[in-house]
């Protein structure tokens, strides 16, 4: 099915993981740049579909860049490839390009799989694939079971009187949280570049879920009180004394990533990139739309 908004968008549907669906699709489309940004993206739901995630995540980017192939087509159409900072899993921070990978969930070892897979193509086939190592990219539009949007609801939420108590898992995980916005001006640098490679794109600052609950609520005029430690840690609010987060160890990951933290540097000297819109800006942003919804 086809249909178009404004005049300048014209949706087709169809299935990553059946070639010849993707097939058919790119002779209609004709594209000049593919961005592969399809993925089952949820890293604790990878634990328990992974047979999905790798068929969406894997197979879905083997068929774009099979179909490219069968097509012939690779010296007029460019290829972005999301790649993500999961893959880094254990390995220390900061990571860069040339970090060892040591991905610790499903998606990321499917995410990692996609990467080689792209550098695969385009070394033995002459394939512009472009890996975008990205790290957490957050925007209004995330989902709601992912944590920064979940906690940006129920800052919201709580200013306007909620008071069931916002439930986190791991409130010591650091990651590099940058703005959507940021990130995908980062792509499209990618593929406009002369020669395909594989970037990292990140902040280069880290924040714990703590802290990202921390200003979410303050964005609210609600400073949080830390009390207890491990499971039975929550969060009051100062003012009222009321509970407003819990630990709630049903959230834990089986292989828990604990700090992640990017290196952009050859992203800043060869595309000339970085990041514009700090942490604080983020979470403002999120929460606020979080109120009008």
């Amino acid at each position: 099915d086809l249909g178009c908004l404004d005049g300048d968008l014209t949706l087709h549907e169809g299935d990553l993981t059946d070639l010849g669906n993707i097939l058919a699709l790119i002779q209609t489309i004709q594209p000049d740049e593919i961005y592969n940004l399809a993925g089952l993206t949820h890293v604790k739901v990878s634990f328990d579909t992974p047979a999905s995630t790798f068929d969406i995540n894997t197979k879905g980017t083997l068929n774009i860049l099979e179909a490219v192939r069968i097509l012939d087509i690779k010296d007029r159409v460019k290829i972005y490839q999301a790649s993500s900072s999961e893959m880094f899993g254990s390995s220390p921070a900061p990571q860069n390009e040339e970090t060892p990978f040591h991905p610790c969930s499903p998606y990321g070892v499917s995410k990692l799989a996609a990467y080689w897979l792209a550098k695969t193509y385009r070394d033995s086939y002459g394939i512009f694939a472009a890996n975008g190592i990205l790290f957490n990219h957050e925007s209004p539009y995330r989902g709601r079971d992912f944590v920064t949007q979940k906690i940006a609801q129920a800052a919201a939420d709580f200013k306007s009187g909620r008071t069931a108590p916002l439930r986190l898992g791991n409130l010591d995980a650091r990651r590099d949280w940058g703005h959507a916005r940021d990130y995908v001006r980062g792509m499209w640098l990618m593929v406009q570049h002369d020669m395909p490679d594989d970037f990292v794109l990140a902040t280069g600052q880290s924040y714990s879920v703590r802290q990202c609950a921390e200003a979410a609520f303050t964005h609210v005029a609600l400073s949080l009180e830390w009390e207890g430690e491990g499971e039975q840690e929550i969060a009051r609010d100062a003012r009222s004394g009321r509970v407003v987060i819990e630990v709630d160890p049903a959230l834990y990951r089986p292989s828990e990533v604990n700090a992640l933290l990017g290196d952009p540097s050859k992203a800043k000297t060869i595309l000339k990139w970085e990041a514009d819109i700090e942490f604080p800006a983020l979470i403002a942003e999120m929460v606020e739309e979080a109120k009008r919804s």
